[in-house]
């Protein structure tokens, strides 16, 4: 990998659309832009209108190159919802080297090998996640490069998504002038950056709770085992408050943002707002106590029925508890409310990075982080995601890098991905 690369993610929510651009220098990442925009044409996290979601794409974009001063050109994006499915996969073949030593092509092979299963014609694989490896007869192996051996297994899971779903993200992004360098299961991206090793490994739930949707992902053994989609969000809260205080959807948002609290006992009672009442010019008095009855039953129902589908796909208990993350989890009391519904150790998720250390970047900043670990990983260099609007410094890149090494580069990365697209 060059000394300085620019990797950029693309979060497309259903409240906001986020870029997120990345810095990778020496072995690290630094976060040097973040652009965002209101969302449009995006329900419960799909896409329900083309054009309003290119606009928003756009916008954010823009945002984020007026910030940093570069032409963003690649991007890795997330994808997740209710289409999304996990198979288990197996992979077998014969060391290919004389010296019998395992190589990145091997493993390339091994992880093409355990991608040969019945796929329903309307579905398409997006990643492969290998679970260990198998060198001869030897397991639990996470990285067997350099290893000797004649046999490697690989077992793993396919995660598989809707061509439809798929296709139309796609579109999108090609029509906002981008090229996609890979597509990312959003809660293995998130999990690089919310989870610890240890976590992963004694088995717990990341819940990332957003506007229109909440995902909840398990991971035990170090490895994603189960992750679904509740079609519910923090739009839900927004629309119990401008029912309860009969206000406009705007104002009860722009109330939820600034005087919210999910939990009743945290609540001020000198905490006061006035509240517009809808079709009138007469204004109420609320306190946030007021609020907070609002709010916490909403809030409270939703982490019930996390727990109902955890325990429907057969995790009654928890050993790592849950990890929070997501716009929603940002509001005073969720943390404490989740502890007390939940009955397990709960904590947030927040990335360490200055400038997002908020949990709505969390899955924006774990899409660089995680692409950074798949480069590295699988020994590939990263084209540069963005360009340097001085020409002065385009042309210094370009003398000191050989256009035939250039294109080297790029035709590595978009044959590693090209599948995924």
């Amino acid at each position: 990998m060059n000394t300085n690369d620019f990797v950029v993610s693309l979060d497309i929510g259903t409240s906001k659309v986020r870029v997120i651009i990345g810095e990778l220098s020496n072995s690290s990442i630094n976060i040097i832009g973040v652009g965002s925009s209101e969302s449009e044409g995006i329900k419960k996290g799909a896409i329900v209108d083309i054009d309003l979601t290119v606009q928003s794409i756009r916008r954010a974009v823009e945002s984020a190159e007026r910030m940093v001063g570069i032409t963003i050109e690649q991007i890795f994006v997330g994808i997740t919802g209710n289409h999304i499915h996990l198979q288990p996969s197996q992979g077998v073949v014969a060391v290919s080297s004389e010296d019998r030593e395992i190589g990145e092509e091997d493993i390339i092979r091994v992880i093409e090998a355990s991608k040969v299963v019945a796929i329903p014609p309307e579905r398409e694989i997006i990643d492969v996640v290998p679970k260990q490896f198998i060198v001869d007869g030897l397991d639990g192996i996470s990285d067997p490069s350099g290893m000797i051996g004649v046999r490697l297994e690989m077992e793993g899971t396919i995660i598989t998504g809707s061509k439809t779903v798929i296709h139309n993200l796609v579109r999108c992004i090609e029509r906002a002038g981008l090229s996609i360098s890979g597509i990312f299961l959003q809660p293995l991206a998130a999990s690089s950056l919310a989870l610890t090793k240890d976590e992963k490994s004694i088995g717990v739930a990341l819940v990332d709770i957003g506007a229109g949707q909440t995902t909840v992902s398990v991971f035990e053994h170090g490895a994603l085992v189960a992750a679904e989609m509740i079609p519910i969000g923090g739009e839900y809260i927004t629309n119990d408050i401008a029912i309860g205080l009969r206000t406009t959807t705007d104002t009860a948002e722009k109330i939820k943002l600034k005087h919210g609290c999910a939990f009743i006992d945290d609540a001020l009672e000198d905490d006061i707002f006035r509240v517009p009442k809808i079709g009138t010019q007469a204004e109420r008095e609320v306190s946030q106590v007021d609020l907070a009855h609002i709010v916490e039953p909403r809030v409270a129902e939703m982490f019930e029925l996390i727990d109902d589908k955890l325990k429907k796909l057969g995790y009654q208990d928890i050993p790592g508890g849950y990890v929070l993350t997501g716009g929603v989890v940002s509001m005073p009391g969720v943390l404490e409310l989740s502890k007390y519904v939940l009955n397990h150790p709960v904590r947030v998720a927040i990335p360490d990075y200055i400038g997002v250390r908020e949990p709505q970047y969390t899955t924006g900043v774990g899409i660089i982080k995680y692409a950074y670990q798949q480069i590295r990983r699988h020994q590939k260099e990263v084209a540069a995601a963005a360009s340097p609007s001085n020409t002065n410094k385009k042309a210094a890149m370009e003398k000191h890098q050989p256009t035939e090494q250039k294109e080297t580069v790029t035709d590595k990365v978009k044959s590693w991905f090209k599948e995924f697209i």
